[in-house]
């Protein structure tokens, strides 16, 4: 039997969750889903053209000639290239042990599809820091203070507003310790103070100069040129930027022939695509001293 340190104990019928981190990158305030209802059922690729600006020329009433350009096009391909599972089974006798051996698999499955959302969500971010333009992301600077943690964010502003990034609905993800700085500052509004909860949706905790401030946990420490560990990358943008698709996402439960038990299985697949590049932009806060 796969359970054996609760044999012959009787499990609790109440069990205790995990702690888990609020999924932000995959959320409506920071990606689109634009293609999403074309890949769900048709492929597994999307391709996004889009068209250069038409030339704007002076005219002259009775001299210009007016000659139409040739217009040009760019593709570039959403892939669903993504996939993960998990899968696991509870034998007939473990279950007969638990008090609540229902509550035992549910709480199994939200926790296994927790962590296949919470892995895209890193995903994301991990997709989001490659993908922005070069231009847009700003080397390792000291965050150890409010003012310091007010200015990084108005640098990342500046970086949007250079690139004509739309000022509707522009999102900064931070991570925990940037969040506590920013508390310190009265430039930063709170949601707890702002005199609504909606704002809570997607782990946004407050806005600062037109930005949606989200905290997120998937932010990870990145290895910088110097030899501190402290370093992470806050993404600031528009949900323009980067389009996301999911093409499967289910959890089944199935009895396996080879045993007699209850088992449960997910799958994910999904893709991300940077699609605006300009319309991203990134700081790479450090706690310490910038070698």
């Amino acid at each position: 039997m796969a359970i054996t340190n609760f044999i012959p104990e009787i499990w609790a019928a109440q069990l205790q969750s995990s702690l888990k981190k609020a999924l932000v990158f995959g959320g409506s305030a920071v990606v689109n889903r634009n293609y999403e209802g074309q890949i769900a059922n048709s492929g597994d690729t999307v391709h996004i053209t889009s068209i250069t600006r038409p030339t704007i020329a002076p005219y002259v009433k009775n001299v210009t000639v007016i000659a139409p350009e040739t217009l040009t096009d760019a593709t570039r391909a959403l892939v669903i290239d993504q996939a993960k599972y998990f899968a696991f089974e509870v034998d007939d006798v473990d279950m007969r042990q638990a008090a609540n051996g229902g509550a035992l698999l549910s709480e199994a499955a939200d926790e296994a599809a927790y962590g296949l959302a919470d892995t895209a969500d890193s995903y994301i971010w991990g997709l989001m820091v490659a993908g922005a333009a070069a231009g847009n992301k700003i080397a390792d600077t000291l965050i150890n203070t409010a003012a310091l943690a007010v200015q990084g964010l108005i640098d990342l502003k500046l970086k949007l507003d250079v690139a004509n990034v739309p000022q509707q609905g522009r999102f900064v993800v931070v991570p925990p310790w940037y969040h506590a700085l920013l508390l310190g500052s009265d430039t930063f509004v709170r949601v707890d103070a702002s005199g609504t909860a909606e704002a809570l949706r997607d782990g946004v905790v407050g806005r600062a100069f037109g930005f949606n401030v989200a905290l997120s946990n998937n932010i990870a420490a990145a290895a910088g040129t110097d030899a501190e560990v402290d370093d992470y990358t806050v993404v600031a943008g528009h949900p323009s930027a980067v389009t996301y698709a999911e093409q499967i996402n289910k959890v089944e439960a199935y009895r396996p022939e080879s045993a007699f038990s209850d088992a449960i299985k997910g799958l994910h697949l999904y893709g991300a695509k940077v699609v605006r590049p300009d319309a991203l932009a990134t700081l790479d806060a450090s706690l310490s001293a910038v070698a």
